[in-house]
């Protein structure tokens, strides 16, 4: 079992859609592929989240949700203000455990890499899994700064940075997004391994998991 974490540089940069797109790719490599989210904010008991909206992109059905809080904030706030038990980073790791069977699991953080998911980061759970983490970033302005910080501060944790994606890449490119593409490699020491285009989390199901693999450069084989 391979286990991919995907953050991002802030909240609302597209990686669930990414995660979306990780997991088609692999498929299409022939793997099987499982897909843990930790902790699942701003969703009622019963109503689908992040992992619905990935099984209804990618037919994935191997998911794990270990924690869910109705407010849309940080998850340890959230889990405070609603007086429910934080996610632990040993039961994280130990839920993560149950999906060996497969090939690759996804990890889909919350926001960005040192928001609290419980008691623990995805930084911490990355440092206690030992594996790598993937950045989803921005394509407009700012991304530059947000890319560089969270790229540093994976390195300063001995964590490898698998590479960047960018989570929504729009349909007509400003000059700020075209400038960006170019200078994140340079900036942040990192490749960008591919771009998901704007939009494409309403596409069907057959749509999105043959058009994913053409998103990402083919060094993303090798993460996969």
């Amino acid at each position: 079992m391979g286990v991919l974490l995907i953050s991002g540089t802030s909240t609302d940069v597209g990686k669930t859609i990414a995660t979306a797109a990780l997991a088609a790719a692999a498929l299409a490599e022939g793997r099987t592929v499982a897909v843990c989210k930790p902790a699942q904010t701003g969703i009622a008991p019963g109503e689908p989240g992040d992992l619905a909206d990935i099984t209804r992109l990618t037919g994935v059905t191997r998911t794990l949700e270990l924690a869910r809080y109705p407010e849309p904030l940080a998850p340890d706030t959230a889990a405070r203000r609603a007086g429910m038990p934080l996610l632990t980073l040993a039961d994280t790791v130990a839920g993560i455990g149950t999906l060996n069977d497969v090939d690759l699991v996804l990890v889909e953080g919350a926001g960005g890499l040192l928001v609290r998911m419980g008691e623990f980061t995805l930084l911490d759970l990355a440092r206690k899994l030992g594996a790598p983490v993937l950045v989803v970033a921005a394509a407009g302005l700012g991304t530059l700064n947000h890319s560089e910080l969270t790229t540093r501060t994976l390195a300063a944790a001995g964590v490898r940075c698998a590479g960047l994606v960018i989570g929504a890449w729009p349909d007509e490119p400003d000059l700020a997004a075209e400038c960006n593409r170019h200078d994140l490699p340079r900036i942040t020491e990192t490749p960008v391994l591919g771009a998901i285009p704007a939009g494409v989390g309403q596409w069907e199901r057959d749509r999105f998991t043959a058009a994913a693999p053409n998103w990402f450069e083919p060094d993303l084989k090798n993460l996969l």
